[in-house]
């Protein structure tokens, strides 16, 4: 299916680019200077080959959603590490990891027998 697609999208793409080359020129680059008729006007396509432009526009549109569509569902659920095969590391640290080289969670406190600051003796 997406084969059949991708080949129809490509003989829109080739068509689209043929009419467009064989349309008149307008002149002005970008359509300035060509009258107050152009593509921003509120008529619509006045030849044959404005009309099988439009067509050609909209189903090149068409095709390109249709391929991205095909393309995230095929693509639904993988990443790029799942299809090289790389496992990834564990999720699920273990606690300890997190604590301090001392072992001690709670900062130091005073207590009778060991002053929190050292003596200068």
């Amino acid at each position: 299916m997406e084969n059949v697609v991708l080949i129809v999208h490509l003989f829109l793409a080739l068509g689209l680019i043929a009419v467009v080359l064989m349309q008149r020129s307008e002149g002005g680059g970008l359509g300035m200077g060509g009258g107050g008729g152009g593509a921003m006007a509120g008529r619509p396509a006045g030849t044959a080959l404005g009309k099988v432009t439009w067509i050609l526009a909209i189903c090149f549109i068409i095709t390109s959603i249709t391929l991205t569509i095909i393309a995230a569902q095929k693509a639904a659920g993988t990443s790029v590490i799942d299809q090289l095969g790389i496992t990834p590391p564990a999720q699920n640290a273990p606690a300890n990891d997190l604590v301090p080289p001392g072992g001690d969670l709670l900062p130091p406190t005073a207590t009778d027998d060991a002053p929190l600051v050292p003596s200068a003796d």
